[in-house]
């Protein structure tokens, strides 16, 4: 805080600022402010001090005398938003008082009706012949509010309500926010805090790439998104909107409902949050629209002459208003007005009744609609509103103002008595109790207006497109040069990958379609060869001769750029890739991410939104670089990659494969294409990829089904005594091959080649296959994919991979009464050479070996010596402390 200066001229002072009052005046707020700048541009230039302050008065940022005036029926609009807050307030009691412990919230739609009332109103298009439609993220909490105006609108009805919160049955409507659950009616998952606020930036900012590349007309859209104060502490929230400055985003508009409280109490109970936002967003680069006091206020300033009602104003803290509105108007004169007496007669003829009404801006109508036409109508900026509420509002003595408010399921009689007086809602005392919900004839001025604002705005919100319109996904051939075995030639799976970018970018049908997403890694996956082809997106195009200009591979940056280099950002990487995922549902056109990065910082890094990337049934390639234990070999304990595929089975639609050659890969991706955009089926695909040159086989007749259902045999074993069967994925499934060889040569043991590219499919197939069977006790039981397999073939099964044994292991319910051995890489990872991690993590060939000679012995095929031999022979040490001890 900068010390205050002691004024050493007062005439001269009220010389300056009756100048800048005419200038105001005679010329406008705009030519003053520019004056000021001049002046404080000039002082700094003369040696002056002049720090800079990133907050403006505790006060509306649009004065009384520049705000747009509200239209439409003010009265009906307020009886809309009446009956819709106590349907949504009646949805969370019933459902409580039917079903203890459902939950749900009443206090933060209470706070925040007002906000989204207008943007219903007047300002949110829904898609149509002459709009694309704006992109609205609804804060979680106030699903409920959302659902009771999709009740008056006709889109949900009674039965549905009663519901809320019973998903299994089919009938009600969900918790929140979920496309999951209710398809065509959510488009956004944001309850899970801070994810709203970065996809909501990533939406926008994608928007404008497509409107840029020319695959949209974007003009008139907006991106709409709501969010609490208390959320703001997310990193998430906060941690994007530097991109949404810098590439002007005034296609944004954020809206954070302001109502002081978290969950359990305030959100910056000795400072002021609205003060913190404004200089975090200001300092950042965005438009900041304050909505603090609602028109009673206006009167009140205009008479303080002296500034000193908006000292007082500027003086308390957060937990003091929290009390004002919690204790009411008596409470408020004596604390708040009664510390200076002449405050204290500015509101001398007012009833405590009247200053407990005075109420925040967030609730008046008038001053949201002027705060959102002035956020829609700025340019080369986006917009944040900061709207003050009250958590609770119209709960009164149940929870208005707080600390309870978020938890509070229930509501007392004399408070409901309140609510219904205050709302003004027709039910008789006799039936209070019961809550019911209210919904006036249909051809009531109230039901006729809401309707009438809709179709006036496109149609209704929340609405979501389940499909758009389907690409045709390329035959196998097209990836021909993958398919092939390159002889001597060696070859990583991430260049297999490039290449089949590469391919896809010159397709004629799906070139355009194509979205490429790098953090900030491009060169290390040999991607920079597509800067030149492609172009790295950027807004405002190349302002700059690249340094590596005169190379044929240059950085290239064009405004029509198809390459989102999202630097060293996962989180923004990744929400990018949902933006993309989902422009299917959003813009009606299918788009195709592809989103490359160490596999290390996907999953474990950004889980919640690949969770909510699931929820949203976005679909897309994400391409886990660099995967496995073992195979990043230089960078050690933090950057390798035991546990991506394990955490990619978790999310129910997301569809999970670690190829070892190229031909493997291009059968996933081409199979991802078709089910995704051809056949739009509601899934992603997480694939691994690794950068380990070795030589690469051709195709193998007819193993295509098994490459896409997780298990195939890649070579035959001799016919011997001895059998084994050896299953791997990845660049580990090259020791097993080379454990094979061993196995022949040395031990006079024949093993069948297994390569295993997916162990989450197959364990999927397992349990559909046990459910069925269990369920149909009187038909023939079927066969999972891994019995089909290995119904013929002989020996323990022994699998190794690059992942935790319980990646591999969760195939074993599968093997029926066969020996099974898993090996894998517990533990934290170290820097060496990828031999020597093999060997320290035991999955090399000679580990595979030793688990193959000893699954026969435990079987009875070989005896015990021959595994100590092999042990004593490949000088494994076997009193080496366990991997994920040291």
């Amino acid at each position: 805080m900068t010390e205050k200066v002691e004024d050493i001229d007062p005439q001269e002072t009220g010389e300056w600022l009756e100048a800048l009052e005419a200038v105001i005046r005679e010329e406008g707020p705009e030519r003053a402010h520019y004056l000021l700048e001049s002046l404080v541009e000039r002082a700094r230039r003369r040696g002056g001090h002049i720090p800079f302050t990133a907050t403006t008065a505790y006060l509306n940022t649009i004065p009384p005398h520049l705000e747009a005036k509200s239209p439409g029926d003010h009265a009906l609009e307020w009886r809309i938003r009446s009956i819709i807050r106590w349907n949504a307030m009646a949805m969370v009691l019933q459902a409580n008082k039917l079903r203890a412990g459902v939950g749900g919230h009443i206090a933060s739609f209470a706070s925040s009706a007002t906000l989204y009332d207008v943007g219903f109103n007047h300002f949110w298009h829904a898609p149509s012949d002459s709009h694309g439609g704006d992109l609205v993220f609804m804060q979680g909490h106030s699903a409920p509010g959302i659902y009771a105006r999709s009740y008056l609108e006709g889109r949900l009805n009674e039965e549905e309500l009663r519901g809320f919160r019973q998903d299994v049955g089919g009938t009600g409507v969900t918790s929140y926010p979920h496309p999951w659950l209710m398809p065509e009616y959510w488009q956004f998952p944001t309850v899970s805090m801070g994810l709203g606020p970065i996809m909501a930036i990533y939406q926008a900012r994608f928007m404008r790439y497509l409107h840029n590349r020319g695959v949209i007309n974007a003009d008139k859209r907006k991106v709409w998104a709501f969010m609490g104060d208390g959320e703001m502490d997310e990193p998430e929230s906060l941690g994007a909107i530097g991109l949404a400055a810098r590439e002007k985003l005034d296609n944004l508009v954020f809206v954070v409902n302001c109502n002081l409280q978290r969950l359990d109490g305030p959100v910056r109970g000795n400072g002021k949050i609205i003060q913190e936002l404004e200089g975090e967003f200001r300092g950042a680069g965005w438009n900041v629209i304050k909505v603090v006091w609602g028109s009673g206020w206006d009167n009140l300033l205009a008479k303080d002459q002296t500034g000193l009602l908006r000292k007082r104003m500027e003086e308390c803290v957060d937990g003091e208003y929290q009390n004002f509105k919690a204790k009411g108007g008596a409470y408020t004169r004596e604390h708040f007005f009664g510390k200076y007496p002449e405050l204290r007669d500015l509101v001398a003829n007012m009833s405590d009744e009247e200053i407990g009404a005075l109420s925040r801006g967030g609730h008046d109508p008038h001053k949201v609609y002027a705060a959102y036409k002035a956020a829609v109508e700025h340019t080369g900026q986006p917009t944040v509103i900061l709207a003050k509420t009250v958590k609770g509002y119209g709960m009164g003595s149940s929870g208005e103002g707080q600390n309870i408010t978020h938890q509070q399921k229930k509501m007392a009689l004399e408070s409901l008595k309140d609510f219904r007086d205050r709302f003004d809602i027709p039910v008789p005392d006799d039936k209070l109790e019961e809550t019911p919900f209210y919904k006036p004839e249909e051809d009531a001025p109230e039901m006729q207006y809401l309707r009438e604002r809709r179709k006036a705005l496109g149609g209704y919100l929340p609405a979501r497109r389940r499909k758009a319109e389907a690409l045709k996904a390329p035959d196998l051939s097209a990836f021909d040069i993958l398919l092939k075995d390159l002889g001597e030639r060696e070859m990583s799976t991430t260049m297999a990958y490039v290449r089949i970018l590469s391919i896809l970018a010159r397709d004629k049908t799906l070139a355009k379609h194509v979205v490429p997403i790098v953090p900030d890694e491009s060169r290390t996956f040999g991607m920079e060869g597509l800067f030149r082809q492609l172009g790295i997106y950027a807004p405002f195009g190349q302002l700059y001769t690249p340094e590596d200009a005169d190379q044929l591979m240059l950085y290239k940056e064009d405004k029509k750029g198809q390459i989102l280099q999202e630097g060293i950002n996962e989180a923004g990487a990744f929400s990018s890739w949902i933006a993309a995922g989902t422009a299917y549902s959003n813009h009606g056109i299918a788009m195709i991410p592809f989103y490359a990065y160490y596999s290390m910082f996907g999953f474990q890094r950004i889980g919640d939104l690949a969770w909510a990337a699931g929820d949203m049934q976005a679909r897309g390639f994400l391409m886990g670089g660099t995967a496995g234990r073992t195979t990043l070999n230089g960078e050690g304990l933090q950057h390798q990659d035991g546990h991506s595929l394990i955490q990619a089975g978790t999310i129910p639609n997301c569809v999970s494969y670690d190829p070892t050659f190229p031909y493997e890969m291009a059968v996933i991706i081409q199979d991802g294409l078709r089910r995704m955009f051809e056949e739009q089926e509601d899934v992603f695909y997480y694939i691994t990829m690794m950068n380990e040159n070795y030589s690469q086989p051709a195709l193998p007749k007819g193993a295509e089904e098994g490459i896409r259902k997780g298990m195939y045999l890649f070579k035959e074993g001799g016919k011997g005594k001895l059998k084994v069967q050896l299953l791997g994925s990845g660049t580990i499934f090259r020791e097993v091959m080379a454990a094979a060889e061993l196995l022949k040569q040395d031990w006079k043991v024949d093993a069948d080649l297994w390569s295993c590219t997916s162990f989450n499919e197959l364990r999927r197939d397992g349990i559909a296959v046990d459910r069925w069977n269990m369920l149909h006790p009187d038909k023939k039981a079927k066969a999972n994919w891994v019995q089909q397999q290995l119904k013929t073939r002989k020996g323990p099964a022994i699998a190794a991979t690059d992942y935790m044994r319980n990646y591999a292991d969760q195939i074993r319910p599968y093997l029926d009464d066969r020996r099974y051995v898993v090996l894998g890489t517990d533990g934290y990872g170290r820097s060496d050479t990828r031999e020597q991690l093999r060997r320290f993590f035991e999955v090399d060939r000679y580990y595979v070996t030793v688990a193959a000679l000893k699954a026969l012995a435990d079987d009875g095929q070989v005896p015990a010596k021959t595994v100590a031999e092999a042990i004593k022979k490949y000088e494994i040490d076997p009193d080496k402390p366990m991997p994920w001890t040291v």
